[in-house]
């Protein structure tokens, strides 16, 4: 069964929307769509400026250490610093079968 990450955030402060698409794009070209287990990422955002990332796993190990190394890893550190931290909030749920 396979696991969903839905990730909810504001920019920081001064980061312009197109700035961080081309951050975003590097970092799953980079990293995220290297990782075992990734099926697929979608980002969208809100007209209050929230963004809305959602990603596919195959199992919740994947997206565990994925999760694990996402933080350290050199890929993701410009992605990072464009994120306000303080609006982050995440969740996980699994596929329901039909």
């Amino acid at each position: 069964m396979s696991t969903v990450e839905t990730v909810r955030f504001h920019l920081s402060d001064g980061v312009v929307p197109a700035e961080f698409i081309a951050l975003d794009q590097k970092m799953e070209a980079d990293y995220m769509g290297k990782r075992p287990g990734f099926l697929s990422r979608e980002i969208t955002r809100n007209d209050d400026g929230e963004y809305l990332v959602i990603v596919h796993w195959a199992t919740a190990e994947d997206a565990d250490a994925t999760m694990q190394a996402f933080f350290g890893a050199p890929e993701t550190q410009d992605f990072l610093s464009s994120v306000d931290k303080s609006t982050v909030q995440s969740g996980r749920y699994a596929q329901v079968e039909r």
